[in-house]
């Protein structure tokens, strides 16, 4: 296994890949549940990025509580399944933290679980093509995974074993 100061930076980077995914994504999908027959300049571009924001902020929190409750070296689909929820979950902290006031009754829910589905659509997309992306020459086999970081990276963060 790598050292501790390689392991560190390695588990800041999945923080980091993870909430900057959740955050993108988040901003994409509220800018296409805006409508697509907006102009550019009347797409909820603040908005967007206020969730966007919030959701990063939430991703983050969500992934530090996966990595203190150690449910972190699991195999492709857990992990997905997983990243999936956290997005959908991100999404929705995002839509109720940007919301002035919050009450059950008057809050857009159909806008908010629109911006959660294409969200989580999108992060199922990302893992599914993450997944697929061709092993290096000179690797030797290696597990799939859903991350977007170089292989041995998601392995030192997550706490894989390297293989030999």
């Amino acid at each position: 296994m790598a050292g501790n100061g390689s392991n560190w930076r390695a588990m800041l980077l999945d923080f980091i890949e993870r909430a900057g995914w959740s955050a993108g994504q988040v901003f994409f999908a509220t800018l296409l549940a805006g409508g697509t027959a907006a102009g550019v300049g009347n797409l909820p571009w603040k908005y967007s990025s206020a969730l966007a924001l919030g959701a990063a902020v939430s991703s983050i929190v969500l992934t530090a509580i996966q990595y203190l409750t150690r449910i972190t070296n699991v195999s492709f689909w857990p992990d997905l399944l997983v990243r999936l929820a956290k997005t959908f979950l991100s999404s929705l902290a995002a839509s109720f933290a940007a919301a002035d006031i919050f009450n059950v009754t008057t809050f857009h829910w159909t806008a908010t679980l629109n911006v959660a589905f294409l969200a989580t659509l999108s992060a199922l997309a990302k893992g599914i093509l993450a997944r697929t992306t061709p092993a290096p020459a000179n690797a030797t086999t290696q597990s799939p995974n859903p991350s977007t970081l170089p292989t041995q990276t998601y392995k030192d963060a997550v706490g894989a074993t390297p293989s030999a």
